[in-house]
């Protein structure tokens, strides 16, 4: 199972996808160290697709595995979202603007969600492990 945790940079997506790893036994992949092992800070339109695959491919080895999979990354597309294909997407919706302008500008608001989270606090994290489990 391929799990998306998606949102403008601040959002609290590393910070949400963090908890629910333990929960979920979930193998996890940060975009910021993804991007620093491929050294590629790309952040063009062209360079976030590049990026979207790169965790497509790394989330599929997992989900081939028999593990669920885990990536916060910022998704900002809809064709960046479609690449990576996830079973399940949380959105981070926390905040209206993030800290780079050009990702504000390029930032699609997702069509179809699973999880939004419209506020940080303690217990998201467990809540929506909680289901995602239910439904394993």
């Amino acid at each position: 199972m391929k799990i998306l945790v998606m949102g403008l940079p601040g959002s609290g997506k590393t910070y949400l996808a963090e908890r629910m790893q333990p929960i979920l036994k979930a193998a996890w992949y940060n975009a910021d160290i993804v991007r620093e092992m491929a050294n590629d800070w790309d952040f063009s339109p062209e360079g976030r697709i590049r990026q979207s695959l790169r965790m497509k491919n790394l989330a599929d080895f997992e989900k081939n595995q028999g593990r669920i999979v885990i990536c916060d990354f910022v998704c900002p597309t809809h064709e960046t979202k479609e690449n990576f294909n996830p079973d399940i997407t949380v959105w981070m919706n926390t905040i209206t603007s993030g800290r780079y302008e050009d990702t504000n500008k390029m930032f699609e608001k997702p069509k179809n969600v699973d999880y939004e989270v419209t506020e940080m606090n303690d217990k998201n994290h467990e809540i929506i492990s909680t289901k995602i489990l239910k439904n394993v």
